[in-house]
């Protein structure tokens, strides 16, 4: 139940309810905070209990969940199947057609890469015949997310 609190914040919170309840009445305070939980912990076990009862079926209170309680109570292993089964033959075509162009992408922009961290040619070398190549633009966007 306070699996995300650490030591220290269960600590600062008892001494909390220490200075604000007082000694006197802290653990009648506390047997009452933990009689409630019990109440509601039982509470939600019979009320899962009448749901299972109800369907037939054996309900974790996670299968309450709307998506989770369909997809283990209403449809079969094989209707998921074949509601998946179209999409994720779509995502491998889109996948495989685009792999080419990815790989394409990659080279340009790992050259990019490449010519913006050499060092430039120095100017000043008049030998080549070749004009000197402008220096890569450096682009504000990552070029692995377009």
């Amino acid at each position: 139940m306070l699996d995300n609190l650490g030591g220290m914040e269960i600590v600062v919170l008892m001494l909390v309810a220490l200075f604000v309840i007082g000694p006197e009445r802290l653990p009648k305070v506390l047997q009452g905070l933990g009689r409630g939980v019990r109440k509601v912990r039982q509470m939600a076990r019979n009320a899962t209990e009448d749901i299972s009862r109800e369907t037939g079926t054996d309900i974790d209170i996670n299968d309450l969940n709307p998506k989770a309680f369909i997809r283990k109570h209403v449809l079969s292993e094989e209707d998921e199947e074949l509601l998946t089964n179209p999409i994720r033959s779509a995502l491998d075509d889109v996948k495989q057609h685009t792999k080419p162009l990815r790989d394409e992408l990659d080279e340009t922009a790992a050259a990019i890469r490449s010519n913006g961290s050499s060092s430039s040619r120095d100017d000043t070398d008049d030998d080549d015949d070749e004009p000197a190549k402008p220096a890569a633009r450096k682009h504000s966007y990552d070029l692995d997310a377009t």
